[in-house]
């Protein structure tokens, strides 16, 4: 494959989420150098992102770290642009919390099949088999009318469903942490494998000087992430911006690529994937220069 890398256009996936646009912003506008690059932006919400990664339709997307399980004979992960964190995971939320407590046949809705908030279920409640899919955004009004008995919330539905008067069951995320001691991975920034080692490691230096921009300038992507935000309130879009945009966002470091590891390793264990492979990651400038 001969890539022209001086001026080249790739596909970018990722959410309409405030910390998808707040890092992203920078990067889309022509704020910072790109170094020669160009990105037509794909935004979907993170399980349409999934599917489309799968399937091998986009160069650069968000996918959730669950999803990547399954698709590292195409993608490796970026070091910049994730979700990770402490206290950042999944919620388990109902209305009425006695039908859910001790009823393996009660329905709870899910963000996706793909989604690690999925995953972390399956692996907390593998005796709950009544799941349906719904796009995110739409769980808690599902809570509320009865149509399911429980929901997984995800995004910035973990700022708003207790003034809709719905209550936790539990934290996906706490319960991660307390049984591996490491943050949770949710999401990151995949890249076709495909694609030139340099040009890798030159997505992943603009995608990480976006997201240092924004930090340094967090008033540059408000009308941004305002003009593509599911929660109109400026408090909650701060709010899931500062929650799930964090150094691990900047640089994945020692730490968060141990979490991945431990989430990989935990999929082997429950027979979603066969091996682990060792390539997950795109190499930085320095490790290029020492490989």
């Amino acid at each position: 494959m001969n890539f022209k890398t001086e001026s080249l256009r790739l596909q970018l996936g990722f959410s309409p989420c405030p910390n998808d646009t707040f890092m992203f912003d920078a990067l889309v506008h022509s704020r910072i150098d790109t170094e020669g690059l160009h990105f037509e932006v794909v935004m979907e919400d993170v399980e349409t992102l999934n599917q489309k990664a799968l399937n091998g339709e986009l160069s650069v997307s968000k996918v959730s770290f669950a999803a990547f399980t399954r698709m590292t004979d195409t993608y490796q992960m970026l070091n910049a642009g994730s979700a990770m964190g402490m206290g950042v995971g999944p919620l388990l939320i109902a209305k009425n919390p006695e039908l859910w407590e001790g009823n393996p046949n009660a329905s709870v809705a899910i963000p996706g099949k793909n989604t690690t908030a999925n995953f972390l279920f399956n692996l907390f409640f593998p005796s709950s088999k009544n799941k349906k899919e719904m796009i995110f955004s739409e769980i808690e009004n599902a809570v509320l009318s009865g149509t399911v008995d429980a929901g997984v919330i995800i995004h910035e539905n973990r700022f708003t469903y207790e003034q809709k008067g719905l209550k936790k069951i539990c934290d996906l995320g706490t319960l991660w942490e307390n049984e591996t001691g490491l943050p949770i991975p949710l999401g990151g920034i995949a890249v076709k494998k495909n694609l030139p080692e340099e040009l890798k490691a030159k997505i992943d230096r603009v995608v990480r000087r976006s997201i240092e921009f924004a930090f340094a300038n967090p008033e540059s992507s408000v009308e941004y992430v305002k003009a593509h935000a599911q929660e109109m309130d400026e408090a909650v879009r701060r709010k899931h911006i500062e929650t799930y945009v964090n150094d691990f966002s900047v640089d994945l470091g020692e730490e968060g690529r141990k979490a991945i590891e431990v989430l990989f390793h935990k999929a082997q264990d429950a027979g979603l994937i066969q091996f682990i492979p060792s390539d997950i990651f795109v190499k930085q400038k320095a490790e290029m220069s020492n490989g």
